[in-house]
């Protein structure tokens, strides 16, 4: 790879690494080309979007990034490493974390580190926490709910009611004619 290449690859880089606030970087080092096709495959599906990069690229890419301090992820940047980009915090750790569920014989891919807006987790040991994170639109429907269930158990109780004094009026009607 000369020089332009390089260029062009850093810059490219620093594009995704500035335009999504969540990336992981992952260790894919053992897994053959199918396996890592399969993961692709599964990003692809999933929204998101993976790229295998040098360390020395990515860490010049993330050393473009104005007013943000990345010495943590410049220390895990050894081996091979598997960059994905997404839009929901936990959709990569979810994406690592049913791979290695669904081939027992591997424990790679290895989460190296996760930043996710601007916070950054380091380790492998990291991905259940991350895989369990709720996403934005996950969190609006708790709230939608939260706010929906005080005005379904009053309605619930007014037709409870409502039916109770029907069956009471019925009981008094039938009482009436005998």
């Amino acid at each position: 790879m000369n020089r332009t290449q390089k260029a062009q690859v850093i810059d490219e880089l620093h594009q995704q690494l500035t335009s999504n606030n969540n990336f992981y970087i992952a260790d894919s080092s053992t897994l053959t080309v199918e396996e890592i096709n399969k993961i692709r495959e599964n990003c692809f599906k999933g929204g998101l979007t993976m790229r295998v990069a040098k360390n020395t690229l990515i860490k010049k890419a993330l050393e473009r990034i104005e007013g943000r301090n990345f010495d943590e992820i410049y220390a895990i940047l050894k081996g091979p490493s598997t960059i994905i980009f997404s839009e929901a915090a936990n959709a990569p750790a979810r994406l690592i974390k049913d791979y290695r569920e669904g081939n027992k014989k591997s424990e790679k891919p290895t989460l190296k580190a996760a930043c996710i807006d601007g916070d950054i987790f380091i380790g492998d040991e990291q991905l259940e926490t991350l895989s369990a994170l709720k996403s934005k639109n996950e969190l609006i429907a708790d709230v939608v709910a939260l706010l929906q269930s005080p005005a379904k158990n009053v309605i619930s109780a007014l037709q409870s009611g409502g039916n109770k004094l029907a069956g009471i009026l019925k009981t008094l009607a039938e009482r009436e004619e005998a």
